[in-house]
């Protein structure tokens, strides 16, 4: 172990909430810890609001009083830099803006000793450049907190082009030592979370501006059926449109406007009118007392209907074969069909011969025949809700068997409109194909890519685990044919993903 000892400095220039949650973890793990911020007063405020955050950790149970009086000791806002002048470890938690920090960390290096560590909290800025003026930029590494910082595990360790190994192991220790999960990330744009979760939010957006779904009824399939935490919506409004919106338009501003990234015009409308998310009062969603024009909160659920009293399944379902299993316990007759090609799609057929197919990233209309697209789903023994997407040949009487039979497996349903790859299945294939490419081109380990994912922003499984169990052929078949949807580039399937859904194959053979 290389962390830093506990007896030594941390300051943290920066007080608003990620710099003071950063502080309260360091404090926490037993370091004396500076506070400073530019502004006159703020570092003593930040310092003031931290201790009564250690108060009412010892209220919870969650600190004892003599650990809380112990840190209060440890604890000194500091009015000029020159305070700071005995740090081992400096992290910055300033404004999002390469000119700022580097002037700050130019005044840190002629403060602090030649052994301090300077730390960047940056999220969409590059470590190297943040680093570039230095003198030494060895000792600069990227340590990339996620809010709120005393209770997320993750950290991204980011080594910029410059940093020296040593400093970045220091780093890696450190955060580990203070009970954190520190992720080793090269310095790419957004690094491993900002950089593959842009579909989650980006696919969303897209099937909204399509009018494939309203807001709620997106987030809630991409809760209920995909698994995740919070839909896109919901959790955007949370971290702030402007926020949100701003990291975006960075990483696609230095992947060269690549169409992959591309930002969402309904979203920058909500950001240029003012309607920033729960801290405007308005957002995607109302949470105040004026609703006028905003999103309804509940999702688009689908009135109950009448079960088929039977279904024909034909081939292989893939990822949905457990489907057969739960019609059959809803008491449904199950006929098993031997029409269908080896390794092709199969479907569920009703009565009148309207087929269900899983949503493979083209529309429904696509097929020429009555056909109905289901979601995919994170487990559809568990899934609470499913989506349906009808071609315009499906007659009313074959849409309400295909909501009855899901809403007699214990499903609410939602039918949305015909957008190729749906809802979830495009998101996924997505977020599977960035993590894998990401893979490849070395920003990250595939066990750092999922771990990051999943402690970062609370995905239901890593992205490279869950193409594992999709399937590397069927991600490939979704983004090739939502390609050829959409012939922009956007959905072009990594090199990544070719070559390991060939290699697979090659395998299998």
């Amino acid at each position: 172990m290389t962390a830093i000892e506990t007896g030594r400095v941390v300051a943290v220039v920066g007080t608003g909430t990620m710099g003071q949650g950063i502080a309260q973890v360091a404090l926490v793990a037993g370091h004396p810890v500076r506070l400073h911020d530019a502004v006159p007063g703020r570092a003593q405020e930040a310092a003031a609001a931290l201790l009564a955050r250690l108060d009412r950790l010892v209220e919870k149970g969650r600190l004892g009083p003599a650990e809380r009086d112990a840190a209060r000791a440890r604890l000194r806002p500091a009015t000029r830099l020159s305070e700071l002048a005995d740090a081992a470890l400096v992290v910055e938690a300033v404004l999002e803006d390469l000119t700022v920090k580097r002037a700050l960390f130019a005044a840190l290096e002629d403060t602090v000793g030649d052994d301090c560590v300077l730390a960047t909290n940056t999220s969409s800025l590059s470590v190297t450049a943040v680093a570039g003026g230095l003198r030494r930029p060895g000792r600069c590494v990227g340590l990339h907190f996620f809010n709120p910082a005393p209770l997320l595990p993750l950290v991204e360790v980011v080594g910029g082009f410059a940093t020296d190994p040593e400093t970045a192991q220091d780093a890696y220790d450190t955060v580990l030592a203070w009970g954190k999960t520190p992720v080793r990330s090269e310095d790419t744009p957004g690094f491993i979370v900002n950089r593959i979760a842009r579909p989650f939010y980006a696919e969303a957006l897209r099937v909204y501006e399509e009018g494939g779904a309203d807001a709620a009824t997106i987030d809630a399939v991409l809760r209920e059926s995909g698994g995740f935490r919070m839909g896109p919506f919901a959790l955007t409004d949370l971290i702030g449109q402007d926020v949100n919106e701003s990291v975006t338009r960075s990483v696609w501003e230095a992947f060269s406007y690549d169409q992959k990234f591309t930002p969402s015009l309904a979203q920058r409308r909500l950001v240029e009118s003012g309607r920033l998310g729960r801290k405007s009062g308005r957002g995607w969603f109302s949470y105040g007392e004026d609703a006028a024009g905003a999103e309804p909160h509940e999702p688009h659920t689908a009135a109950p209907e009448a079960a088929p009293a039977s279904v024909s399944v034909h081939g292989d379902l893939f990822s949905a074969g457990v489907l057969p299993e739960l019609i059959a316990e809803a008491g449904i007759d199950v006929v098993r069909g031997d029409d269908a090609e080896p390794d092709h799609p199969g479907w569920i057929e009703l009565p009148g011969g309207t087929r269900l197919f899983l949503s493979d990233g083209s529309a429904a209309d696509n097929a020429g025949m009555p056909v109905i697209h289901f979601d995919l789903a994170l487990d559809y023994r568990t899934a609470t809700r499913i989506a349906l997407a009808p071609a315009s040949r499906v007659d009313e009487a074959s849409l309400a068997h295909a909501v009855g039979l899901f809403q007699a497996l214990g499903k609410d349903v939602s039918v949305i409109a015909d957008v190729p790859g749906m809802i979830v299945s495009r998101t996924v294939a997505m977020l599977v194909d960035f993590a894998l490419d990401a893979r490849a081109r070395g920003v990250a380990t595939g066990e750092a890519v999922d771990t990051a994912m999943r402690l970062g922003v609370n995905y239901p499984r890593g992205p490279i685990e869950w193409g594992a169990d999709l399937g590397a052929r069927w991600v490939l078949t979704a983004l090739e044919l939502l390609h050829d949807e959409y012939p922009t580039g956007r959905y072009a399937p990594s090199q990544a993903l070719r070559r390991l859904a060939a290699a697979l194959e090659d395998d299998a053979s």
